[in-house]
């Protein structure tokens, strides 16, 4: 309509200032440079609907995690003598992180293995010798009190008889007593010395006490070296030769070799699409051509509220050997799969987050509104359950001059389906 008008002024200037034969040509030359786009209407670019598989997936960007991580570090205060890895090197289980001077650990150590040596010199002396004397004490002893109890008895019969005085009697009598008690007195000493006895008790203990004094430097001479508690790679070192150490400061961080997984930010408004077991495609962000299998095995149950992004754990069953500790991936997360799909373009949908969407198609040289119903959506496509076919031409919802019933040339773009 706006032609039109446009037009009809046209003319009549024309009429006024250059009369009937220059207004005829006027009108030749404008039917001839205007007709196609008066009768036929402008040219709009249109993209053909086409039919084939069509997956689903969510695309996110994370990093490349082990399940765990081994914080290192020293059990005792002391001086780094030597640290023999590097930052990225693959270590074995039980090789040498770092190294502590240990001469005085070393001097204690042979100290209390010179105690224990002196202990078990002890708990010989006492078997070898001191219960054998104590049993020839006690032989004595026992000779004697005999030899004591003989003589009383012997008195006591001349005493009767009245060769002796009762004086003599007395004194064999104090002397039988006393060798009585030798006789006790060597029981006990040999009682002691035996193995249930307290001088070998407490020779066994001095012995204990003295082995336990040689575990306890063993250990700390152990502890100044500290080895890789498992196989892995050490992806942090913050530690020197000559640096002070003691316990409770992490020194080196181990990643243990295992399964690999990737840790991966999805924003929220994907979570309704993701379950555990989801196939997923990834690749590293420095080997972008070469992709892996992986699997969502974790979902967090808690939303990062600051991000909108909720962290979701994929396993790595057969991870490439280029893939390291924290490296960027890009993830591929398949959610869902439609085979013979008929799909437009995400930018020709109108009004597509409403319960009724719609697009412009291009029928028999004109616009025409058309109500769809669509389905999965995902890299820019939509899936179109009912209301357009393959072949169909459609109009990007970008071109806002073209309407509902308007006169098109459609000019078909290279598909990107």
């Amino acid at each position: 309509m706006r032609w039109t008008a446009g037009l009809n002024r046209v003319f009549a200037l024309a009429r006024r200032y250059f009369g009937r034969e220059v207004l005829a040509a006027a009108v030749v030359l404008i039917v001839v440079l205007a007709g196609p786009r008066l009768v036929l209407g402008p040219k709009v670019s249109v993209e053909t609907v086409v039919q084939h598989d069509f997956v689903q997936s969510v695309v996110a960007s994370g990093r490349v995690e082990t399940p765990h991580r081994a914080d290192v570090g020293v059990q005792i205060t002391g001086t780094v003598a030597r640290v023999p890895v590097a930052e990225g090197q693959s270590v074995a289980a039980g090789v040498a992180l770092i190294e502590l001077e240990s001469t005085e650990l070393r001097a204690a150590l042979k100290q209390a293995e010179r105690a224990v040596q002196q202990a078990l010199a002890q708990v010989r002396l006492l078997h070898e010798v001191q219960a054998p004397v104590a049993e020839q004490t006690l032989r004595e002893a026992q000779a004697n009190h005999d030899a004591a109890l003989l003589t009383l008895t012997r008195n006591q019969g001349l005493l009767a008889k009245g060769f002796v005085g009762q004086a003599a009697v007395d004194e064999a009598r104090r002397g039988e007593q006393v060798a009585q008690t030798q006789v006790r007195s060597a029981q006990r000493q040999l009682a002691s010395a035996r193995p249930a006895g307290s001088d070998a008790a407490v020779t066994e203990a001095t012995l204990a006490q003295a082995q336990a004094a040689v575990e306890a430097a063993r250990a700390r001479l152990q502890y100044a070296t500290v080895t890789a508690p498992l196989a892995g790679t050490l992806i942090t070192r913050d530690v020197e030769p000559g640096d002070i150490v003691q316990p409770g400061k992490v020194l080196m961080t181990l990643s243990p070799n295992g399964e690999t997984q990737l840790v991966v930010q999805i924003d929220e408004k994907n979570l309704q699409l993701l379950s555990v077991g989801l196939p997923a495609l990834a690749s590293a962000d420095a080997y972008a051509q070469q992709r892996f299998v992986a699997e969502l095995v974790y979902i967090n149950p808690g939303v990062d509220a600051q991000r909108g992004s909720v962290e979701v754990k994929l396993r790595v069953p057969s991870p490439p050997t280029y893939l390291k500790q924290d490296m960027t991936v890009s993830v591929d997360i398949e959610t869902a799969r439609r085979g013979n799909a008929v799909l437009v373009p995400v930018d020709a949908l109108r009004d597509a987050d409403t319960p009724s969407p719609w697009v412009l198609k291009a029928v028999g040289g004109h616009a025409r509104r058309q109500p769809v119903k669509i389905g999965l959506r995902s890299n820019g496509l939509c899936e179109v359950l009912d209301g357009l076919h393959a072949a169909d031409q459609v109009i990007p919802a970008a071109t806002v001059t073209v309407t509902d019933g308007m006169r098109i040339r459609p000019v078909a773009e290279m598909t990107r389906l």
